[in-house]
């Protein structure tokens, strides 16, 4: 009698192989003497250790795998003689700032505040030209705060040793720029010494002696606009008196394009320092961009001078409750200062020009020192009935004249010494 058939799974069952425990504990030790260094024993008794071939190398553990991450995490130790040009010779590295990061946030709020900004010693620059700009005068950068990495690679690499890299989301930029369209990348500097500064060799080279003075500035755009013309015509230094706009404001550094790298400028002068800051033998001149004063000066009527000049100071000066103009005229207590055309010579010795505010005018301390200094009043001619100029309007017309009158001097000189 046949036997029964077997059925086709009982036979793949006994095909599958038996694992032992004896067989999972040959394997662990095969595995611990793969750990194990080979050692070569000779005749001698000496010992050496040889290396197994890469193949043979054991595969690394979760553990020892984070600890060679964390180590070339750290910036790469570079010979004093060789400077990086790529971020993977520096050992650059970056934060990416996770959601509910403040770091943004924080450092915003003290670099738009006027008072922070002074007393932390840091200024906001935005926009890959002007960090740029400032990266070459040798600003010194603190923290960067950027949308993409293409916008800091752009950067020079030895400048970014230490500084603090942080990705940030486009939205949280565009929610702090002030730009009309941001470019994705925000750089916290200190505040820049104009003695420490590296300046432009060509604007070095094209440097005036013509000192800007500016004197009760308060609106941002105008203060930018006047530090772009004093970088354009080459004046060799910028004043900013108490009770202008600072010049590191956001508005101010988004109007001067860059020229706060192209000329020294001195912040928040007391008018008892200001001439520290002049050359020897430097006259002060100021600008009347009222034009009421100046015009009546000209006039050959002391009374019509008087009373315009009274009307002028009293407006802004709130003289009212202090003097009796019955009893004082103002012959007693304002400077009697020459007036002139502005297209006149004004620049035969080193010469420094005083930009008034459009809401408050001229200091009265602006006016004595360029009495006690021998300058004069510079006019420029108006319509009659337009009571003033823009004061960047009226900057670049004085600082253009003056670098023209000092070209034509250069060229009669030039043209003197070619004749002997």
């Amino acid at each position: 009698m046949a036997a029964p058939a077997r059925p086709i799974w009982f036979a793949a069952r006994q095909l599958l192989p038996v694992v032992r425990a004896s067989h999972l504990d040959v394997r662990r030790c095969v595995r611990a003497l793969r750990r194990s260094p080979v050692r070569v024993v000779f005749p001698s008794g000496k010992v050496e250790e040889r290396k197994r071939a890469p193949e043979q190398q054991p595969r690394k553990t979760a553990s020892e795998a984070r600890s060679q991450e964390q180590r070339q995490k750290q910036p790469l130790e570079t010979s004093p003689s060789h400077t990086p040009h790529t971020w993977e010779e520096a050992g650059l590295r970056y934060d990416k700032a996770s959601p509910g990061d403040r770091r943004l946030s924080s450092v915003m709020t003290i670099v738009k505040s006027r008072p922070f900004r002074e007393k932390q010693g840091k200024i906001l620059l935005e926009g890959r030209r002007l960090i740029a700009d400032a990266l070459k005068a040798g600003a010194v950068p603190k923290v960067f705060f950027f949308s993409r990495l293409e916008y800091v690679k752009e950067l020079p690499v030895d400048k970014l040793k230490g500084v603090s890299l942080i990705k940030v989301k486009f939205e949280d930029i565009k929610d702090w720029s002030d730009l009309v369209t941001p470019q994705g990348i925000m750089g916290i500097f200190a505040k820049p010494d104009h003695v420490k500064m590296t300046y432009p060799k060509t604007q070095l080279h094209h440097s005036l002696p013509l000192v800007l003075i500016c004197d009760n500035l308060r609106d941002p755009g105008n203060l930018g606009t006047i530090l772009r013309s004093a970088a354009g015509a080459g004046c060799s230094k910028v004043l900013l008196t108490k009770g202008c706009v600072d010049a590191w404001e956001p508005k101010v550094l988004r109007a001067g394009m860059g020229a706060h790298f192209q000329v020294p400028i001195v912040n928040n002068l007391e008018w008892e320092t200001v001439p520290n800051y002049l050359p020897p033998d430097t006259r002060v001149y100021v600008a009347d961009n009222c034009g009421l004063y100046a015009q009546a000066q000209i006039s050959n009527k002391a009374s019509d001078r008087n009373q315009a000049c009274d009307r002028r100071f009293l407006k802004f000066h709130k003289y009212e409750e202090e003097e009796d103009l019955d009893t004082k005229t103002s012959k007693d207590w304002l400077p009697e200062l020459e007036v002139q055309s502005y297209d006149l010579d004004w620049t035969e010795a080193p010469a420094a020009v005083v930009i008034g505010g459009e809401t408050h005018g001229v200091s009265l301390e602006s006016l004595q020192l360029a009495e006690s200094t021998g300058g004069k009043r510079l006019l420029i001619p108006v319509v009659p009935g337009v009571d003033s100029l823009n004061s960047a309007m009226a900057a670049s017309i004085l600082l253009f004249e003056g670098k023209r009158q000092l070209r034509i001097k250069a060229e009669h000189l030039s043209r003197d010494r070619s004749y002997h």
